[in-house]
């Protein structure tokens, strides 16, 4: 069972990092002004998705295992409010802020901890539930960032993963890549 925990922390560290990659690459691609439009009175902005997503990372990751996720300070309303001074760097403070959090309670948890139970708003969930949790709810909130990102970018977007129409190139370097050649040897042979 260690093993298997062990493997299931690194690959959840793997895909946070991902994510926070992913969130990167579009909100690096904003104009200052873009990071504060919505697409209609019920959206929100790149801003508003990072400092909720930095409000809920310091929420559910600092003391991650002594104290419930849902920090007593923690006034959630307000992650959908922004002051008429904030600015693109406070945003991306707020970013790194939250993500630094996350990682280092991930970076301090133990195989032996995967099993553990924390509480949410007072919910029991073992560490892997909470972990699994986070990830798809980070995962949501990028998945809006990169769409905002790359509407306001429509004509100037760099692809983040495969630019369309460029799968078949990319999907045939993988294969000649992955085919061993006259001087590489196939793997188990000598």
């Amino acid at each position: 069972m260690t093993e298997v925990a062990q493997h299931y922390l690194e690959e959840a560290r793997r895909q946070f990092r991902g994510y926070k990659r992913l969130g990167e690459g579009a909100l690096t691609q904003l104009k200052d002004e873009e990071f504060f439009l919505t697409l209609d009175p019920e959206s929100n902005s790149a801003a508003i998705i990072v400092k909720h997503l930095a409000g809920n990372m310091r929420s559910r990751f600092t003391d991650f295992l002594t104290t419930d996720g849902e920090k007593p300070d923690r006034h959630r309303d307000q992650e959908f409010e922004l002051s008429s001074g904030t600015t693109p760097a406070d945003i991306l403070r707020w970013w790194e802020s939250g993500w630094s959090c996350l990682f280092a309670a991930l970076e301090a948890l133990h195989p032996e901890d995967v099993q553990r139970c924390v509480t949410i708003r007072g919910e029991p969930h073992t560490v892997l539930q909470a972990i699994n949790r986070q990830l798809a709810h980070y995962a949501y909130h990028v998945g809006q960032i990169v769409f905002l990102a790359k509407h306001f970018r429509s004509p100037d977007w760099k692809s983040l993963s495969i630019p369309r129409g460029q799968s078949e190139e990319v999907n045939r370097k993988l294969a000649a890549e992955r085919k061993p050649g006259p001087s590489r040897p196939r793997a188990g042979s000598a």
